[in-house]
């Protein structure tokens, strides 16, 4: 045949022999895969105009889409025994959601100088509701009634008007936002002086603190949390923050010790069981002692446990059949460890992570002052929240009931949620390099018309004017000098010399 059998070639045309001598070269693809090259790519993604937009609505609407599964994952099963139906939460979950993610278009299309103006009526509101609900409360304490008048019907942290309820103090996070930053922003470099602080913000913060934190331990906690983060990102001097924490942790002590008197979910006579939880994190007794107080933190950590780094899997939770209390609002996060272990804790935690990175990017980029308050204090909020939740679910913290936003059971607090984060949006929209490239390049009208406006363009910062010329009745350059004979007539030169004269021929 002819064909020399010994100098067999391989498909890559190098001979058999040569190619069995050495080891041959990874493939051209995975040659760039080192972790330069991840990071360039990285660095290369974040800097894209619409890069904190992107973001933004990437990790809020995947940790949307983990809560609803999980809000059914903790209550189909009771739903079921319940009501016959298992979708029965979840449609209700899924109703608040298309609410706020219509509340979120709405204010993504908004302007800055629209939540400047909406600051102080929302604010107002949220207060008479607080009021409102705190009366109710006091009346049916004092009279031994149902606390109700009307219409209005009081229970714990939720205030009803009919079969409408909803919870005033998610109300008054997001207002505190708009109305605190636009203060803020008026007050500029007055912030320095204690008497610009006096009035009117901390006033106001101080009457929403009790109104609040008589119900609502936790959610004082996150407004505090929230006024640091405005203040902070205004740049107050530390002494601020030194005199508001000891401020803060007498308030809390106020609002513990009142608890035993009745105040808020308290009652008198009995166990004060907001000071019982803080002293049992402190100094937990043994678990045959401990009581009510460490049931559901006993019960958060057997589900963690038994989650292990895979979980059980999606909605085969245990401890949510009436083992776990508040399963699918509160301790939600336990569930999650349960069914999905450490990997979905992680991807949670991670989300929340990139929410947060996202909302403090807005906020440095943003040139607004208002802008730059808002983010800065809803992503304040946002975080601490989901901090002080998980927390202490997993006992690194006092249990506090507060929500996990965007995952826990709640109609109120998905709807204010997402209407924070449409405002984000729209302030991400807002930075300087995501305007000009939306101008640059406009989507087209129908878009525009269905989703948002294009947003302003940044103002371009002028150099001050050169200052005009002297205009008086002689130029500088044909004054006289000082050894001109004023007095002599025209035409004589005096006692000028001939550089004297030849330096003002120059002129």
């Amino acid at each position: 045949m002819g064909e020399d059998r010994g100098n067999t070639r391989t498909v890559d045309g190098q001979p058999r022999g040569a190619a069995a001598g050495r080891t041959a070269d990874p493939p051209a693809p995975l040659r760039g895969l080192d972790a330069a090259g991840g990071l360039a790519a990285l660095r290369g993604l974040l800097a894209r105009p619409l890069a904190s937009y992107y973001l933004l609505i990437s990790s809020a609407g995947l940790l949307l889409v983990i809560g609803l599964t999980m809000v059914f994952s903790a209550t189909s099963v009771k739903a079921y025994a319940e009501e016959g139906n298992a979708f029965a939460a979840l449609t209700k979950q899924a109703i608040f959601a298309v609410i706020g993610i219509v509340a979120f278009w709405a204010c993504q299309r908004l302007p800055a100088r629209t939540f400047r103006v909406l600051g102080g009526p929302v604010l107002g509101l949220s207060v008479a509701l607080l009021v409102l609900l705190n009366l109710l409360l006091v009346y049916g304490r004092l009279f031994k009634t149902d606390p109700k008048i009307g219409p209005f019907e009081a229970e714990l942290l939720w205030l009803y008007l009919g079969p409408i309820g909803l919870q005033p103090s998610e109300l008054a996070k997001f207002a505190m936002v708009l109305w605190g930053a636009d203060v803020v922003a008026r007050k500029g470099v007055k912030l320095g002086w204690w008497k610009e602080l006096a009035t009117p913000l901390f006033p106001v913060v101080g009457l929403l603190f009790v109104l609040v934190g008589y119900n609502d331990l936790g959610t004082m906690l996150c407004l505090l949390a929230l006024v640091i983060g405005l203040l902070w990102a205004a740049g107050v001097r530390k002494r601020v923050f030194a005199v508001l924490s000891v401020v803060g942790l007498v308030g809390v002590g106020l609002l513990v010790a009142v608890a035993s008197l009745g105040a808020g979910s308290g009652a008198r006579g009995e166990a004060n069981y907001r000071l019982a939880r803080l002293t049992y994190f402190i100094n937990r007794p043994p678990p045959d002692e401990c009581g009510d107080p460490c049931y559901q933190a006993d019960q958060a950590r057997y589900a963690i446990d038994l989650g292990g780094w895979f979980g059980t899997g999606l909605g085969q939770s245990r401890t949510k059949w009436d083992w776990l209390p508040a399963a699918n609002n509160d301790f939600i996060f336990a569930v999650i460890a349960e069914e999905l272990g450490v990997v979905g804790c992680v991807v949670v935690l991670v989300l929340f992570a990139v929410l947060a990175y996202t909302g403090l990017r807005i906020a440095r980029r943003v040139e607004d002052p208002f802008r730059r308050l808002a983010a800065a204090a809803v992503t304040t909020w946002l975080v601490s929240q989901a901090v002080i939740n998980i927390g202490g679910v997993v006992g690194l913290l006092p249990i506090t009931g507060l929500p996990l936003p965007f995952i826990s059971d709640g109609g109120s607090a998905l709807v204010v949620t997402l209407a924070a984060i449409g405002m984000l949006a729209s302030f991400a929209r807002a930075e300087p390099d995501a305007a000009r490239a939306m101008h640059a390049r406009p989507p087209a009208r129908w878009v525009r018309l269905v989703w948002a406006p294009l947003p302003p363009l940044p103002g371009r910062r002028r150099r001050p004017a050169t200052p005009p010329a002297d205009r008086g009745s002689v130029p500088r350059a044909r004054t006289r000098r000082k050894d001109d004979d004023e007095t002599a007539p025209r035409g004589a030169r005096g006692t000028r010399t001939r550089a004297g004269s030849a330096s003002e021929r120059r002129r």
